[in-house]
C-alpha cells in the first residue's frame, strides 16, 4: 500500500508542476530558467513514476 500512495504523491507532485509551467507560458514574458527547471522537475518525476511502476511489475 506504501507503493500506491507513494505513487500517488509523485502523480500529485507532477500535476503541480504541470500547473506551475502552464501559469508560467501564460505571462508576457515567461522566465525560461524557471520553465527550464519546471521541464526538468516534472521529468525527473515522470521517470521516478515510471520506474516504479516497471519495478512493480517486474517478475521476481
Amino acid at each position: 500500500m506504501a507503493l500506491k500512495a507513494h505513487l500517488q504523491s509523485l502523480n500529485q507532485r507532477h500535476q503541480e508542476l504541470e500547473t506551475m509551467l502552464m501559469s508560467e507560458l501564460k505571462h508576457p514574458h515567461p522566465d525560461d530558467l524557471r520553465l527550464h527547471e519546471l521541464k526538468r522537475l516534472k521529468l525527473k518525476i515522470k521517470d521516478q513514476i515510471e520506474r516504479l511502476r516497471q519495478d512493480n511489475h517486474s517478475p521476481g
